[in-house]
């Protein structure tokens, strides 16, 4: 029996009209002072499990806002949907399909049937038919057209098909050592970024991986075209394309028509969303370099994390903190967006995952049931390395006018080592949250220039501009180390929260129509800036823009 419903009106739960009532009790909330009086603040909201701590004690609550937040998840249906999903139910309600990337990180031994199918057959298969290639290519048993072994990998996919993957190779570069083999990523239709990837390139041991659902996407299909044609100008032959060209897709005829053998090409299932899917055989890059056994481990990660979401009490569930915070802030006290900032060279580009993860998931104005939504949704989510922002928009966090809560990522052990650098990179993480929560209140600057010696006429003049006000809420996320596991349950963590946060706001995680409006009037604007059409565009501005490009590019 379904256990999935059809959402309400937040708006309408007793427990939203709690908390807006509450949210005025909490106006004049002050952290710094809440810290005074509670010795145990910090205990009381921190939690930890899968290899990670959370300490979420800087934020604008008490322990009643986490109670009537709980509370919100629970009449909202957080549990019920939970379990909708994890039984592949249509949780995703446009297309009428579950939403199944938890399925990719069960263990070997587990059932899931949906419409009369094991799906975890297909999984399973999908995981040996990696643990084969990589094996081979690992081993020197996988050559190049002269027969050289195969020393580099070009993914070519865009979206989810690049994001994720390119995080998680980067992330673990510590566990490349012994794979020998090196990943590139080629997701733009731009000549420059092609150029770039392939300049040291040697296509005697190079090998692509095409990762394209319809293996028709525009910029996976124009790359991958480019990339047989440059290794057919450097040597390769038709004959021993099939060394060269992976495929990850569901349209295996178009990927056999392009040249790849039917047996090296991996599934693509409708129920894995491109966002969630670099559990899968998109994840084929990752498993090349960071060797299956690492892979796997990066699966278990996150299979933990699953376990912990689906049984974990709400009030110390990682995953619904999380998104309850995010709701608090975003909807009670209209903050527009959430920075993150880890602590790690290694997890550079963990927010462009996280910014498609969360957007694109919950970026949308109408419910599940077609209703338009009567309060905000998906805010902007942006960040970088948390030591070079501290040099450049950590001060919109600091001073600026927006509240902008902040998630800090952190771990306790740097796999490079270097001098006493990473004790001052996990201070400075420190500090920034405390000086978020903290501030600098007029007094205390006029203390500290009087004490410099500064005179009381320039003390007047510079205090406003050093004040602080502090008060401004942040989470710190911290493990050990980075490893397989613990990366994997902390991208399973996020992929998490943005689904409870769309449960609580009653819309589908897992379409994207906005999307492919995009893509259906570039095919059009295209034929016109070619001239295969001759009428104009639907508005002026387009029309203009393609008539000065049609100008500028003549002869």
């Amino acid at each position: 029996m379904s256990h999935y419903q059809q959402p309400l009106d937040v708006t309408t739960l007793p427990s939203w009209q709690a908390l807006r009532e509450h949210r005025q009790m909490m106006q004049g909330f002050n952290m710094r002072e809440a810290f005074k009086a509670d010795p145990r603040r910090f205990e009381m909201f921190s939690t930890g499990s899968c290899g990670l701590f959370l300490d979420y004690s800087k934020n604008l609550i008490t322990s009643r806002t986490r109670d009537l937040l709980v509370e919100l998840a629970r009449e909202a249906g957080v549990e019920q949907a939970a379990r909708a999903m994890f039984n592949g139910e249509p949780v995703n309600a446009s297309e009428r399909r579950p939403a199944l990337h938890t399925a990719l990180r069960r263990p070997m031994g587990d059932s899931l049937i949906v419409d009369g199918r094991n799906l975890m057959r297909d999984v399973h298969g999908a995981l040996a038919q990696m643990t084969d290639i990589v094996g081979r290519i690992h081993n020197h048993l996988w050559r190049g057209y002269n027969d050289k072994p195969i020393t580099d990998v070009v993914n070519i996919g865009i979206g989810g098909s690049f994001l994720g993957p390119q995080l998680v190779s980067e992330a673990l570069l510590p566990f490349t050592q012994q794979s020998g083999v090196r990943c590139h990523y080629l997701a733009n239709i731009d000549g420059s970024e092609f150029r770039e990837v392939m300049a040291n390139l040697d296509a005697q041991t190079t090998l692509f991986i095409v990762s394209s659902k319809s293996f028709g996407t525009l910029e996976t299909l124009k790359n991958a075209q480019a990339a047989r044609s440059w290794y057919l100008s450097r040597g390769g032959s038709e004959e021993r394309l099939y060394r060269h060209f992976i495929a990850v897709t569901s349209n295996a005829q178009a990927a056999i028509d392009f040249g790849i053998l039917e047996k090296n090409i991996f599934p693509m299932w409708d129920w894995v969303g491109g966002r969630y899917s670099l559990w899968s055989a998109i994840g084929l890059p990752i498993a090349l370099a960071i060797g299956m056994s690492n892979f796997k481990d990066l699966l278990s990660g996150a299979y933990a994390m699953d376990q912990h979401f689906l049984h974990q009490p709400f009030e110390s569930n990682m995953p619904v903190l999380l998104a309850l915070l995010g709701i608090w802030y975003h909807n009670f006290w209209g903050a527009e967006s959430y920075a993150f900032l880890p602590y790690d060279h290694h997890l550079r580009n963990f927010v462009k995952h996280l910014q498609q993860m969360d957007m694109e998931s919950n970026g949308k104005s109408v419910r599940q049931d077609g209703k338009a939504v009567s309060v905000g949704t998906g805010p902007v989510i942006w960040g970088g390395v948390g030591c070079n922002g501290q040099h450049a928009y950590h001060q919109l966090l600091h001073q600026g006018t927006p509240l902008i809560p902040a998630d800090f990522i952190v771990p306790v052990v740097n796999h490079n080592p270097v001098a006493d650098h990473h004790e001052w990179l996990y201070a400075n993480c420190l500090s920034q949250s405390q000086a978020l929560m903290l501030g600098k209140t007029r007094e205390e600057v006029e203390t500290e220039l009087r004490d410099g010696g500064m005179d009381e006429q320039a003390i007047q003049r510079l205090a406003p501009h050093k004040v602080v006000p502090g008060n401004r809420p942040s989470n710190t996320l911290v493990m050990e180390s980075l490893s397989p596991a613990r990366l994997g349950s902390l991208i399973a963590l996020y992929e998490h929260k943005v689904f409870v946060q769309s449960v609580i706001w009653g819309i589908n995680a897992f379409d994207q129509w906005g999307v492919e409006l995009g893509k259906d009037l570039g095919k059009a604007v295209y034929q016109r800036l070619t001239r295969y059409e001759n009428d104009n565009a639907e508005d002026a501005s387009t029309q203009g823009l393609i008539d000065y490009f049609r100008g500028r590019h003549r002869g």
